[in-house]
């Protein structure tokens, strides 16, 4: 407080003193609080206060006496309400003071050994018949206690209101849970479901406390056993009207590092909500959950802050967003990356073995192959989709190095993904971003793609698709010429004849090609080879067309006649759907046999050199 600030209060004090003292006696005693003087007189204050008695005491001889009280709680203000209950003049006790004059009054010993219905009893009385049998009335002495601390902690003011608030909240909750008891058409006693239960009225009043008040009141809370849901709803409450730049420590955009006044109070916000939240899933959103992380290492918070978070974002990451997990990276390093991608794997890492751990005691889904999909494996399928697009995400990122993009898509075990065509999407979109790879690093990034779990449409992109290898080109033909031989085979009936596949005409011995020729030779063959090949899958789709077409005209023909003419005409129309061997028609000629044979060899040396 500045000396204008103190002579202002001062000369309004004074001016109220003169209002209400004895100006016709002369003063013989001169108080001095905070620069503040009154000048008073010495029985109406000896009368009433221990302390002063004693001063008094010590200073018989002095006609005129002045004291100094110092570190008197509440000031100026205080000591003048308790000065005017000793000369007997009637002011009102409200939530508002009667923390002030409680604490005033064990400083001046204003107890009931000096005066009957004295102010530390009057106080008293007030705090515990009127105060805390009100949840809004204990709010407001707990505001008045944050200036008067410790004191007002020894006095047990602050313990007793922080009880009162819990008892009564979780006697509002109770009292609001029976009221939404209703009997259902089976007449079975059950909950209405709300979507806010009316017992937590409360909450936006708690809001308004100190934050070290506010930790005591929802441990408080917990202990009384108040509902996890009113607890979390109660601390996004809080925690949306403390931190300050709400826009920028909750929207999952901002990029950049704000810099924050009250950076310290803004931490001890985070670490403290962090610390007080359920330990049930889903008491607060999931959202909240990101919100608090962003927040927390944006702040700098305590390693411990950080991996409580990050440990139950995992434990529930299936019900995440992209917008979610997009968390900004606030270094400002010129080889940073623009999201916090280690944040994010160590994520899925807690969320990878909080799924093995409930897999290991699901001892049905072990042995029951025919029953339905645990949650478990339902969630890893959900975050297995999650972790493809967020890596589409992030690969346009240049600072984004080879190995922080595979270790985020090799967190999750292979049968999290039942389809490639996302993880083959993010990939593609790194290789486009970082044109610069050399050939080594793309076959490493290709291997972590399961062809054979590529839909046709992702494979019919990735057969043309020039920026993959040529291995990885190789085996996406194949494993589509593999893909059609299933489905002419799948289209025959039982008692029909399957056309055979020979797998050992596709192999070879790779070296003897390799040998002959060198890696540049090596090389155009290959290309030249995968063109054919790519005509060859093209010929083969209308071969295929063209043979459902007569499968759906053969069984026509069947179910009318069962004679042996039809017979003959079924084995002549076999006869000529030879889709492997040589089939003539205008304008068009298939490769021969040695071609087959090339192919065959070029592909199994191809797919051997990638393994």
């Amino acid at each position: 407080m500045d000396k204008q600030q103190q002579l202002f209060l001062s000369k309004s004090t004074r001016q109220r003193c003169n209002e209400w003292i004895f100006r016709d006696v002369p003063s013989d005693i001169t108080i001095e609080v905070n620069g503040v003087t009154f000048a008073l007189h010495k029985f109406p204050l000896v009368s009433r206060s221990g302390r002063i008695q004693r001063l008094v005491a010590e200073h018989r001889n002095s006609d005129m006496l002045r004291v100094e009280l110092v570190n008197i709680p509440g000031g100026a203000e205080s000591f003048e309400l308790a000065a005017k209950f000793c000369y007997g003049f009637n002011f009102e006790i409200t939530s508002f003071n009667v923390a002030q004059l409680y604490c005033v009054s064990d400083y001046l010993e204003m107890t009931e050994e000096f005066s009957k219905d004295n102010l530390g009893s009057r106080t008293e009385e007030y705090l515990e018949s009127v105060v805390c049998k009100n949840l809004e009335m204990c709010v407001e002495v707990l505001q008045q206690c944050e200036s008067l601390l410790p004191l007002a902690d020894e006095l047990k003011i602050v313990s007793r209101c922080v009880d009162a608030i819990a008892s009564k909240a979780c006697a509002e909750q109770i009292a609001s849970s029976f009221s939404r008891l209703e009997y259902s058409s089976s007449g079975r006693l059950h909950m209405s479901r709300q979507a806010k239960c009316e017992g937590d009225w409360w909450i936006e009043d708690l809001s308004v406390v100190r934050i070290d008040l506010y930790e005591r009141l929802i441990t408080a809370m917990k202990c009384r056993g108040v509902r996890p849901e009113s607890i979390g709803a109660s601390l996004v409450n809080f925690a949306q009207k403390e931190l300050t730049k709400k826009c920028s420590l909750w929207n999952p955009s901002g990029h950049t590092k704000v810099d924050l006044v009250s950076t310290d109070h803004e931490r001890l916000v985070v670490e403290t909500i962090v610390s007080l939240l359920p330990v049930e899933k889903l008491a607060v959103p999931i959202s909240f959950l990101f919100g608090l992380l962003r927040s927390a290492v944006m702040l700098d918070c305590s390693i411990a802050c950080r991996l409580d978070l990050e440990r139950r974002i995992g434990s529930q990451l299936d019900i995440a967003t992209l917008d979610d997990i997009l968390i900004p990276s606030f270094r400002h390093a010129g080889d940073s990356t623009l999201f916090d991608v280690d944040t994010v794997q160590r994520i899925l890492v807690n969320f990878s073995q909080q799924d093995d751990s409930e897999e290991d005691m699901d001892d049905a889904s072990v042995f029951e192959s025919d029953s339905p999909r645990s949650p478990s494996q339902t969630a890893l399928f959900k975050v297995a989709i999650l972790v493809d697009n967020y890596l589409a995400e992030i690969a346009p990122d240049a600072n984004l190095k080879l190995a922080k993009f595979m270790a985020v898509a090799e967190t999750l075990p292979e049968h999290a993904r039942t389809i490639h065509d996302g993880l083959y999407r993010a990939i593609d979109i790194y290789l486009k971003a970082h044109q610069g790879l050399s050939d080594e690093d793309k076959k490493k990034l290709c291997k972590l793609i399961d062809f054979q779990k590529l839909s046709q449409e992702a494979g019919a992109h990735a057969a043309q698709n020039e920026r993959l290898p040529i291995q990885s080109i190789v085996q996406v033909l194949y494993f589509e010429q593999l893909r059609l031989r299933n489905a002419l085979c799948c289209s025959y009936p039982e008692d029909d004849p399957k056309p055979v596949v020979h797998h050992h005409s596709w192999r070879m011995n790779s070296g003897a090609l390799s040998a002959a020729m060198s890696p540049r030779d090596n090389y155009a063959s290959l290309r030249r080879e995968n063109r054919e090949l790519k005509l060859e899958l093209t010929r083969m789709r209308m071969r295929l067309n063209d043979l459902e077409k007569d499968h759906v005209c053969m069984r026509r023909d069947m179910v009318k006649s069962r004679s042996h003419k039809f017979m003959r005409s079924f084995s002549k129309k076999i006869g000529k759907l030879s889709l492997f061997g040589h089939i003539s028609s205008r304008g068009s000629s298939s490769p021969s046999r040695q071609s087959y044979r090339t192919d065959s060899k070029v592909i199994e040396r191809t797919c051997a050199s990638t393994d």
